[in-house]
């Protein structure tokens, strides 16, 4: 495969001693050529230096360590909950003021932003929505030119829950720096897996993998290369037995998908760590019949990173290792 590789911070360790410099040399060590930054994980680093520093030094700070490690910077993220909430819009374009400085100071390809999920705090009106967004990406445009906005759908989003949606959203934004960011275990546990079922896929009365294979065909004739901005990859683990209000991981205001997602997101292919879903399937679709040539970043969550010891040297390790399997199973097809 020829896409570049990245994965996100949050990826490479979510322990108090897993470092933002580590894992930015770990990430280098082991062949990636960029990061997703994660804010919390830009913050955390700013609050560690003695005497403290802001955000805007740690952001010039990690961008001058990124590039010594020859390491581009992909994304700065989440900017989440933007578009529609009930919030006053000064605030909230006060607050992308902020990030997408911060994006600008990182050098940062894009500021990644999730689809609306505060359902009580919010309207899906498209009028309000598109008006915001664009606003958003002008914004963007007029402060740090060449910054793009990377709208993602997730899976648990109020109104804006499928790369359909997404997709329409970016198109009726119209705006050059807005695109859209494909993330497979958004698509696949909105449309096949279910980690409420004994079986682990979705118990609709449809059957899940032809929903799946229908919805990636149509990716394909739908979807103009231009719109997208980059994909991210994940696995997602089986619960046995299923989630219930009896699980370490449940919380009971969280959509299910959530809790997946929050916990239990290894890397592609890592089947010993409970990873069950299509993500091959989903890879060929976009990387090999659509034929993206972009980047292709790793995005997992997975609780075991929370313990000191699973660190980003072996998580790191784990990455590459898992897209180089990865591969292999495309050049199989």
């Amino acid at each position: 495969m020829e896409n570049p590789l990245a994965i996100a911070t949050v990826s490479l360790g979510q322990h108090a001693s897993h470092t933002l410099p580590s894992k930015i040399v770990a990430a280098a060590h082991h062949g990636f050529s960029a990061l997703e930054i994660v804010y919390n994980d830009l913050a955390t680093y700013a609050a560690s230096k003695t005497p403290k520093i802001t955000i805007q030094a740690a952001a010039k700070d990690i961008s001058s360590l990124c590039a010594s490690h020859n390491i581009s910077i992909l994304s700065l993220n989440p900017f989440k909950n933007f578009e529609g909430h009930s919030s006053p819009l000064s605030e909230r374009l006060d607050s992308a003021r902020h990030w997408i400085e911060v994006a600008s100071l990182l050098q940062a390809q894009h500021l990644q932003v999730p689809s609306q999920f505060d359902t009580e705090n919010s309207t899906g009106d498209e009028n309000v929505v598109i008006s915001e967004l664009q606003q958003l990406a002008d914004m963007a445009a007029k402060i740090a030119p060449g910054l793009r906005i990377a709208y993602e759908a997730v899976a648990w989003g109020s109104y804006v829950d499928t790369w359909q949606d997404s997709l329409r959203i970016v198109e009726l934004v119209n705006r050059a720096n807005f695109g859209v960011c494909l993330d497979s275990f958004h698509v696949v546990a909105r449309l096949w897996g279910d980690i409420m079922s004994e079986s682990g896929k979705q118990e609709t009365g449809q059957n899940v993998d032809d929903a799946l294979r229908q919805s990636l065909d149509e990716f394909g004739l739908a979807c103009p290369l231009d719109k997208i901005f980059y994909v991210q990859l994940s696995d997602g683990e089986k619960y046995s037995p299923p989630l219930s209000p009896e699980h370490r991981f449940y919380e009971a205001s969280f959509p299910s998908a959530l809790t997946w997602s929050r916990n239990t997101r290894p890397f592609p292919l890592e089947t010993e760590y409970g990873g069950y879903m299509p993500v091959t399937e989903v890879a060929k679709a976009w990387l090999v019949e659509k034929g993206w040539k972009g980047y292709v970043s790793l995005e997992v969550f997975d609780w075991r990173m929370r313990e000191e010891g699973n660190g980003p040297k072996d998580n790191a390790r784990r990455g590459i290792e898992s897209w180089r399997k990865l591969v292999a199973e495309l050049n199989k097809e």
